[in-house]
């Protein structure tokens, strides 16, 4: 393990989501880039791993990664973690991957779970396309300016939030998205106390008046529904079909024609036209 950055998922609440390729990576890496040592200690005690850490976090990622960077050019591996789940999303890995794959330094991952795709995968809503969000910022213009960006989303939305910032993101989803609109909320996943619950925004609003939010919480909504085209009438389809006359086409075979493009049958069409 020769100048190496890995890239090592972490549980999201359940130590036994810990995968035996991840604990094997931080026995044998050099050092750990950790942004909270503390939570990552209790990480490794529980799997018996005595290993040098470094703190990693968004404010100390610039002087910090130069100074992992300098070390992996040097010859050591390093093994980069979050709190919980895939560094890098969402977290400041990100920069320590730019800067060491700037750099020339081979990058390797190791899958652990990820909050986003698990809450995803049980949220009952449509997974073939998603776009994954984040925490939405604390500043209120750029924060109702991401809204207004996700308006005509049509695909999945993933956020993440915090517990005492939840009924005020509630509300400013509505805003944006209409109060009828689906989400699931999934909070403490793989935890004892994990739950999901689907709502529609109005309910999710009414049902947190209530309910004081605990726990760290993924947001699952639905992306803006399909318009349904406005399907034509029979005598749109009957004036379809007079209009193909006029160029020349006999009653039968303009009726045929209609009926292809149109949700009414041959014989509705034609008879129509002999009225």
């Amino acid at each position: 393990m020769m100048s190496v950055l890995y890239v090592v998922g972490t549980p999201i609440g359940n130590l036994q989501d810990f995968s035996p390729r991840a604990v094997k990576t931080l026995r044998e890496v050099d050092f750990i880039a950790a942004e909270d040592t503390r939570v990552t200690q209790k990480l490794l005690n529980h799997f018996e791993i005595k290993k040098s850490m470094v703190s990693y976090h968004e404010h100390n990622l610039r002087e910090r990664g130069e100074m992992i960077l300098s070390r992996i050019l040097a010859g050591e591996s390093c093994a980069v973690v979050s709190d919980a789940g895939m560094p890098c999303i969402s977290d400041p890995g990100e920069d320590l991957v730019k800067l060491c794959a700037g750099a020339g330094v081979p990058v390797r991952v190791v899958p652990g779970p990820s909050a986003a795709v698990s809450a995803l995968a049980i949220s009952g809503l449509t997974t073939t396309r998603f776009t994954f969000e984040g925490f939405l910022s604390t500043t209120r213009k750029n924060r109702l300016e991401h809204l207004e960006s996700l308006r005509e989303e049509k695909r999945t939305m993933i956020f993440y939030e915090a517990p005492h910032k939840l009924p005020a993101t509630l509300e400013d989803l509505k805003t944006f998205f209409g109060g009828e609109r689906r989400l699931s909320i999934a909070r403490e996943l793989t935890k004892i106390y994990e739950e999901v619950r689907r709502f529609t925004l109005d309910e999710a609003i009414s049902f947190y008046e209530t309910q004081k939010p605990k726990g760290e919480f993924v947001l699952v909504v639905e992306g803006k529904p399909k318009e349904e085209e406005e399907k034509p009438t029979l005598e749109q389809a009957v004036e379809f079909a007079r209009s193909l006359m006029t160029q020349g086409a006999k009653a039968t075979e303009a009726a045929k024609n209609a009926a292809k493009e149109t949700p009414f049958s041959k014989a509705e069409i034609y008879k129509k036209l002999l009225d």
